[in-house]
């Protein structure tokens, strides 16, 4: 198969228009053309009277050869045209019959579910731990934080089946450099859970929280058929490590709150970027660890309509083009930048704590973003020196943080919320307009320059307007803007080696977001991937040396 991209079609263009485009730009004769998929499907916006449609294209020809070799002669068409790449997902080991050891993963969130299933593909039958429930029962814990203000703190927003991830947009794209295609093994088992086909090909493809609640739920199905095991309650709270003469020192297994132990050898430390107390034990434990930068700030809501317009102009709402998203940054004067993080079409802001007496906020949305706002974290960058002190400092810094929301919210887990025209102006709210809020148990207007540092608010102040100047009405009075947004992303790295193993503890891979390595589901599960496969390589090799 033949690969095209960058074939251009009006926004509502006809049914057989990709087809006589195709033989278009290739000057193919009737019955050349023997079939073609979309492999990708984005638009381009930037004319917003004329807004196209962009594709890339496999194509299977009679003459594939002769249409590559016509091509060479075509500097742009050579430029655009190419053999289909392999995206086919090959397994790297296959686990002996009759390996008694099992390797564990801790965490079910997107990196740990990819890593449990490819390992139980392999056949090395994982053990997956969670320290929250299965997903439904997860659902009513958070919905009883959001409805009547009880908070489950081990069941919430953070910790549980599907992860942090779960009560979000969905997102399915991500930045990272991806040469292995894991990212399209992530979809691809996505979509055998019951995730919607079109993510295969979309540009920015989404899910949304309701239909990830489906496919975690065929994961589990899957990773059960395959051997593997989900434990869930099950939190760890000790390693036992093996420390030699020379230093050097290995992990031998796991203790869990109920006490029981679990011999491992070979264990994915998967964990969210909450896992405060999972980060104070492997600290104490002497596990290698590294402050890193994150970001804070609030979530602001507009009317999604004004966005739509802004980005699309007539063409707003059109079925293809769905609610608008945008991603914004600016560079204060203060050195500061300032940006759009986790945008969330039609959708709602929500409360997102995982520990009593503090409030945190994030930004869901459901597959067919159909809420009224749009909502969008407004986050500044923090580096380790805003926080002095060692690893866990930048933990104590978001807790400070959250404290005071929950303080300014008034209790009850009810986030504090100001109008965008009284933020610029530097005075408290003491009511809010037009734009209804839809964070959940409710907001208390006020001022949330007390809930930030100054450092943080000056650096929005100044932010907002520019953003006003790219999206026309971002900087409106009445927009509304819920604090605090503070998990970003981790505090902190977990380094690891070359083999992917902690830099000081053999045996145990740290992984995903909770560990520094991700940000987001895709990057998460693509981790997940590139660590179990790791894993496996090692696993099997002891295993022949064994046998040897």
């Amino acid at each position: 198969m033949l690969r095209l991209t960058e074939v251009k079609l009006p926004l509502d263009h006809a049914e057989g228009a990709i087809e006589a485009a195709v033989k278009d730009r290739l000057g193919l004769r009737e019955g050349e053309l023997l079939g073609l998929s979309v492999a990708r499907r984005g638009w381009d916006a930037r004319r917003k009277s004329a807004i196209e449609l962009v594709y890339t294209l496999d194509l299977r020809l009679a003459d594939e050869a002769g249409v590559l070799r016509r091509a060479q002669r075509d500097r742009q068409l050579a430029r655009t045209l190419a053999p289909s790449p392999d995206i086919r997902y090959r397994p790297v080991a296959r686990a002996p019959d009759g390996l008694a050891e099992r390797p564990v993963v801790v965490g079910a969130g997107p990196c740990g579910l990819m890593a449990t299933l490819v390992l139980a593909e392999m056949g090395f039958r994982p053990i997956l731990l969670e320290r929250g429930k299965a997903v439904r029962e997860r659902t009513k814990d958070t919905w009883a934080l959001w409805r009547r203000g009880v908070l489950t703190e081990e069941s919430n927003v953070q910790y549980g089946e599907g992860g942090a991830g779960l009560f979000s947009d969905g997102k399915l794209y991500s930045g990272i450099k991806d040469p292995l295609n894991y990212g399209r093994k992530l979809m691809e088992e996505f979509v055998a859970a019951g995730a919607p086909e079109e993510i295969l090909f979309v540009s920015k493809p989404h899910i949304g929280t309701f239909r990830l609640v489906t496919v975690a739920e065929g994961l589990r199905a899957k990773i059960e058929a395959l051997g593997g095991e989900y434990r869930f309650g099950a939190k760890v709270v000790d390693l036992d490590i093996e420390e030699r003469r020379d230093g050097t020192r290995d992990l031998r297994g796991l203790v869990l709150e109920d006490g029981a132990t679990l011999a491992a050898r070979h264990v994915i430390l998967a964990l969210g970027h909450s896992a405060r107390d999972g980060f104070a034990m492997l600290h104490a434990r002497g596990v290698a660890m590294e402050q890193k930068p994150f970001s804070i700030g609030v979530r602001i809501e507009h009317p999604q309509g004004l966005i739509d317009r802004a980005r699309y102009g007539d063409c707003a709402r059109h079925p293809i083009l769905g609610p608008a998203d945008y991603k914004l940054v600016h560079h204060g004067a203060n050195g500061r930048s300032t940006y759009s993080f986790c945008m969330c079409p039609g959708g709602t802001v929500v409360a997102a704590t995982s520990e009593a007496g503090r409030v945190v906020t994030n930004g869901m949305s459901q597959y067919l973003r159909a809420e009224r706002n749009a909502n969008a974290g407004i986050v500044v960058g923090i580096d380790p020196a805003d926080y002095p002190g060692g690893p866990l400092a930048g933990i104590d810094f978001q807790r400070h943080w959250e404290e005071r929301a929950f303080a300014a919210g008034g209790g009850g887990y009810r986030a504090p919320a100001q109008r965008v025209g009284d933020f610029l102006e530097g005075r408290a709210s003491t009511a809010l307009g037009a734009v209804e809020p839809s964070y959940k148990p409710g907001v208390t207007p006020t001022d949330l320059s007390l809930c930030l540092p100054d450092f943080v608010v000056g650096a929005i102040r100044e932010a907002l307007p520019a953003f006003g100047r790219q999206i026309r009405g971002f900087d409106m009075a009445d927009a509304v803007m819920t604090g605090v947004e503070t998990r970003t992303s981790s505090p902190l790295r977990i380094p690891r080696g070359a083999d992917f193993q902690s830099l000081n503890t053999g045996g145990l891979y740290p992984a995903g977001e909770g560990a520094g390595y991700a940000g987001g589901i895709y990057s998460a599960g693509v981790d997940g991937i590139r660590v179990a496969e790791a894993l496996a390589r090692r696993m099997l090799a002891q295993a022949q040396a064994q046998a040897a």
